[in-house]
């Protein structure tokens, strides 16, 4: 089977409506239980995990680039929607680039949480920024499983995938978690970074696995969990009042890589 390009002009085709709600309304991702990946490399990503697309939405320009010909030349059997340069403008959340799009089932979370594994658990972190750097960090580390809370920022929006370049699709996402109930629960030492701890991060044993539990960019961790966590200050000689959740995140688990390598 070949690819069937499909031109669209009109803003009201059911298309351009479809691709418009799942850009921009997380309730109606979760209704249609979909998602979108915007840009030729996030799609990349995706594609080599074998899983199917649904569709492509790009332009004309688009179609006319060696990436995205690439790309394409790999598929077969699917839609591809071409959209004029204004429709596309108006819905695109990315800024300028290659204008591709790409809807997929939204992945669902596995079965159930590994306790033994290492995890990353994120409590009311409200930034796609954030979220996605951390992810990112996370898989680079070699953290695999990640733990949300509801009031975290939705892991499959695509302001969320754009910020993770693709991290999602080799972790265990698990979404809209009771930590209040789960975290009292794990048997491994669970580290949550505060400024008031007295032990530094690098007074720690990191080479066993452990959970790293990362809080809301302005409240930091509830105080619920923190009585179920050891806190840490990560130190700062140069006297700031705190560090950006997802740079704080980073020193964490490198520092945790780095014991686990020597």
């Amino acid at each position: 089977m070949t690819l069937s390009f499909i031109d669209i002009h009109a803003k009201d085709n059911n298309k351009v409506k479809h691709l418009r709600g799942l850009c921009e309304q997380a309730n109606y991702r979760k209704k249609q239980q979909q998602t979108v990946l915007e840009g030729v490399h996030l799609i990349e990503a995706y594609l080599k995990t074998g899983k199917p697309v649904n569709a492509f939405y790009l332009t004309r320009q688009a179609l006319e680039n060696m990436e995205v010909q690439q790309l394409l030349d790999q598929l077969s059997g699917l839609p591809v929607y071409v959209l004029t340069d204004s429709l596309y403008q108006d819905i695109r959340t990315l800024g300028p680039g290659i204008d591709i799009m790409a809807v997929i089932d939204t992945p669902s979370s596995p079965a159930e949480i590994n306790q033994n594994s290492d995890m990353l658990v994120l409590e009311n972190l409200q930034d796609p920024g954030n979220v996605g750097t951390l992810l990112r960090t996370a898989a680079a580390a070699g953290i695999k499983q990640i733990i949300c809370s509801t009031g975290t920022a939705a892991i499959w929006s695509p302001r969320v995938l754009r910020a993770g370049m693709g991290a999602q699709f080799s972790l265990s996402i698990f979404e809209h978690v009771a930590l209040k109930t789960l975290i009292p629960t794990l048997s491994l030492p669970v580290y949550a970074t505060s400024s008031h701890a007295q032990q530094s991060l690098y007074q720690l044993d990191l080479k066993q696995p452990c959970i790293w539990l990362m809080g809301n960019e302005g409240q930091g961790i509830s105080e619920n969990l923190l009585q179920h966590a050891q806190g840490i200050a990560i130190p700062q000689p140069g006297g700031q009042e705190s560090l950006n959740v997802a740079i704080a995140g980073a020193i964490c688990l490198f520092e945790m890589v780095r014991q686990r390598l020597t």
